[in-house]
C-alpha cells in the first residue's frame, strides 16, 4: 500500500494487513466474482483508497459500524482493518447474504487478525443492527438505501453512501419519500463521484 496516496495516517502493520487483503482478493476473485476483474490492476485506488475515504468521513464517536451488502469487502473490510488500529474498541458488522462471499470476508478477517462480525443474511430480514454509522457501496438506489437505514441505523446515526454520476438525480428521487439532511463530499478517486453523508432520516 502506498502511504502517499492514503487519506489517513496509519501504521505499517495496517498497511501490511491491507496488502494481505489485496492478495487474497486477487486469489479468490478467480473463483468468486468479488469485484470486476478489470478493476484488479487498480485495486488500491479503485477499491482500497476509495473505501478508506469513507472511513475518514465518519463521525469520531461511533462505536458500531454496519456495512450492508459487503460483497468483496468494500468498504466494510477496509473499515474493519482501519478500525483495528484507529478505534480498537469499536465493532464492525458486515452484512452479506451470499454464503461464498461471506466465507471470503471471514477468511480475510481471520488471516489479517482483525475483529469483524459477518452476518450471512439478507438486509431486509437480518436483526436490526443499531449502527452508529452505516455504509453501502454499489448496492442499491438511495431511496432503497434509506429504507435499509431505517432498519439498521440508530435514529441519530450517520449513513455514508458513495454514489456515481447520477447522485443528484438519486437525491431528488429520494426526497420524494424521505426527509433527511445531507452533505456532499467529492471523491478523491473518481472525478464524477461523491460520498453522501446522511442523517436525520425519516419518512415523508
Amino acid at each position: 500500500m502506498n502511504l502517499e496516496s492514503y487519506p489517513l495516517s496509519v501504521s505499517r502493520e495496517t498497511l501490511d494487513r491491507l496488502a494481505h487483503y489485496e492478495a487474497l482478493l486477487k486469489k479468490w476473485n478467480k473463483a468468486i466474482n468479488l469485484v470486476s476483474p478489470a478493476t484488479l490492476k487498480d485495486a488500491r485506488s479503485r477499491h482500497f483508497i476509495d473505501s478508506a475515504q469513507i472511513y475518514a468521513l465518519a463521525k469520531e464517536d461511533w462505536q458500531i459500524w454496519c456495512d450492508m451488502g459487503s460483497g468483496g469487502g468494500f468498504p466494510g473490510l477496509v473499515i474493519a482493518i482501519l478500525a483495528a488500529e484507529l478505534k480498537p474498541a469499536s465493532e464492525v458488522v458486515l452484512l452479506e447474504s451470499d454464503q461464498r462471499k461471506a466465507t471470503f470476508l471471514r477468511t480475510v478477517a481471520r488471516e489479517t487478525g482483525i475483529k469483524a462480525t459477518v452476518i450471512s443474511d439478507r438486509i431486509e430480514t437480518a436483526e436490526p443492527i443499531g449502527a452508529d454509522v452505516l455504509s453501502a457501496r454499489a448496492l442499491a438506489s438511495l431511496t432503497n438505501l434509506l429504507e435499509f437505514s431505517e432498519r439498521h441505523l440508530k435514529p441519530e446515526g450517520q449513513a455514508l453512501f458513495p454514489k456515481g454520476a447520477t447522485w443528484q438525480q438519486e437525491l431528488q428521487e429520494a426526497k420524494r419519500t424521505w426527509s433527511f439532511s445531507h452533505e456532499v463530499t467529492k471523491s478523491i478517486v473518481e472525478s464524477n463521484s461523491v460520498i453522501l453523508s446522511i442523517g436525520g432520516i425519516a419518512r415523508g
